[in-house]
């Protein structure tokens, strides 16, 4: 039959069981996007990725601090803050290798990091008990930190000191640094004032002993606008607070303030007899003197050196005290005595102590620019041929302190022998003071002792004869006397005396207004009155015409006389 179906052959039977299989088989193909279920991973690894970012970032800057000391530094604990804002922490705390000092590592948050530069500064802030006062009281429960003080300059820096004590100057604070030197052993410390006519107008930053130079170095600031007051005339010297001097000079008290009273500290200024100067730079360098009147002195750098060869005693005089002429101070006793053993000139009779003076003419107001040492040296030479000398003399009688005083003696011109002791010119002394005293004392014993003592013992003997003779003669007298004044009749005379008296008082009284002889007597004398008026018209007339008494007509003519008759 042509539709009967025809049984396949083993080849096509083979065929269609190999599509069968090809059928059945997984087919591989490429995906085009990520799975869904990739996603939580990745979000986990950028989170911990970003965790441990943020860890590192936030951990800061790494610094390394040393200190000496660190009591009370905890690794962990101990804040690092700035205006009392922390932005850091101590990590650890460890020794340093050769074991000196401490180790601290601490880190600090990234944004203040730009506050670590070269001249930033760490210090330890805990409970402190000073001259200034009680501070860091707020550490007692929450403990020591440290703080950070911000540097001002442009370089980084990562490893830094700390210190124990608080900075004197904020960085960057304007101001004057300067070097003071000193051969004090005083007590001056860090943070003590250093003040102006009494106002604190800075303090004093370091302290340090230099071993080679055996000198003190101090680090001063001074504030602005305070700067301007230093200029190279300026002199430094110590302040205790009180100072207290009995001299040759007489008693002196000059108190500081009290913060400097307690302390001390460092005062400055320009000595009167020098000009203000110009300002000096940072760093300058000056001396610390003593005390106020060293640092006078050390102004007077201009001088002569002269040699006192003193033959009294010079128990009194002390370095320091003045020369002066005629009340003014021109120089200083230098060292007293000064070269004790040296050769004294052959001029010279007996031993005698040498004491050095300086003649200072700047302190006469004369600028060093004007000062001719030689020149000064030739005037004192031609003034001590006009007399000038030198005396010890008394400054102060409680003390007993001497001073050098210069004066011409003009009985001793033309006298001036020049000498030389030790490289030195001598000046002419004389007795002064007490040497005088004692001169005199001895000039009049040996006065005494050249008086005849004989003869005015033998005359104020016969004086004394004489002076006893008439004290026998008054001793008579008043025996005569005391006889005359006992003799009843003499007693008798004041009774008499009293009687006359009583009847004198009586006649008195007769003669008394309302008695009748005083109204009697009245008017005798009203009555002569009354005729003195009465005459006074007759008087009159006689003395304009005394012929009036003789002649009753007063116009008739004088009468001829007649001739005799025969």
């Amino acid at each position: 039959m042509a539709n009967e179906t025809t049984p396949p052959t083993s080849n096509q039977a083979n065929a269609d069981s190999a599509s069968e299989q090809d059928l059945n088989k997984a087919k591989t193909s490429r995906q085009t996007r990520l799975s869904p279920i990739w996603v939580v991973p990745i979000v986990a690894i950028a989170i911990g990725l970003w965790l441990v970012y943020d860890n590192y970032s936030s951990r800061g800057t790494q610094v390394t601090l040393t200190m000496d000391n660190a009591e009370g530094i905890e690794a962990g604990n101990t804040l690092i803050r700035s205006r009392n804002v922390e932005i850091g922490r101590v990590q650890s705390v460890r020794l340093s290798d050769d074991l000196s000092h401490a180790v601290l590592t601490a880190r600090i948050q990234p944004e203040v990091e730009d506050m670590l530069r070269e001249d930033s500064r760490f210090w330890v802030v805990k409970p402190r008990i000073g001259r200034e006062g009680i501070s860091g009281l707020g550490t007692v429960l929450s403990g020591a930190y440290i703080q950070l003080e911000p540097g001002t300059e442009e370089a980084p820096r990562r490893e830094f000191p700390v210190s124990d004590i608080p900075p004197v100057a904020p960085a960057g604070q304007a101001g004057l640094r300067l070097s003071l030197t000193s051969q004090l052993g005083n007590s001056l410390r860090v943070g003590d004032p250093v003040s102006y006519q009494g106002y604190t107008v800075g303090r004093i930053e370091e302290n340090s002993f230099e071993p080679d130079s055996r000198t003190m170095q101090h680090q001063v600031f001074i504030e602005e606008p305070y700067t301007d007051l230093v200029t190279d005339s300026t002199r430094f010297w110590t302040s205790s607070g009180i100072d207290f001097r009995l001299g040759a000079d007489g008693v002196r008290v000059n108190v500081e303030s009290i913060e400097a009273l307690l302390g001390g500290g460092v005062t400055f200024g320009v000595p009167e007899d020098l000009p203000m100067g110009q300002p000096v730079e940072a760093n300058t360098r000056f001396t610390l003197y003593a005390d106020e009147d060293a640092a006078r002195e050390g102004t007077f750098n201009r001088y002569l050196e002269y040699v006192l060869l003193v033959d009294e005693t010079v128990r009194g005089l002390s370095k320091g005290a003045p020369v002066e002429f005629r009340g003014v101070r021109m120089g200083t006793v230098a060292a007293v005595p000064w070269n004790f053993t040296a050769p004294q000139p052959d001029s010279r009779a007996r031993f005698a102590i040498p004491v050095l003076i300086r003649i200072e003419p700047q302190r006469l107001g004369i600028e060093n620019s004007d000062i001719n040492l030689e020149e000064w040296q030739a005037r004192f030479e031609r003034m001590f041929g006009l007399g000038l000398r030198a005396s010890l003399k008394s400054g102060n009688l409680l003390t007993g302190a001497l001073f050098v005083d210069l004066n011409f003696q003009r009985d001793l011109a033309g006298e001036y022998v020049a000498e030389r002791f030790s490289e030195r010119d001598v000046f002419p002394t004389v007795a002064g003071g007490f040497a005088q005293i004692q001169a005199q004392v001895t000039d009049l014993l040996e006065k005494l002792n050249s008086l005849e003592v004989e003869p005015l013992l033998a005359g104020l003997d016969r004086n004394l004869q004489a002076s006893e003779g008439v004290l026998n003669e008054v001793r008579e007298v008043s025996a005569s006397l005391n006889q005359l004044l006992n003799d009843p009749e003499t007693q008798a005379i004041g009774g008499n005396l009293n009687g006359t008296l009583e009847e004198l008082r009586s006649t008195l009284e007769g003669l008394s207004p309302s008695s009748p002889a005083y109204q009697e007597l009245t008017t005798a004398i009203e009555r002569l009155d009354r005729l003195m008026r009465d005459l006074q018209p007759l008087t009159r007339t006689l003395n304009d015409n005394p012929r009036a008494l003789l002649f009753d007509n007063l116009d008739a003519q004088d009468p001829i006389p007649r001739a005799p008759r025969d």
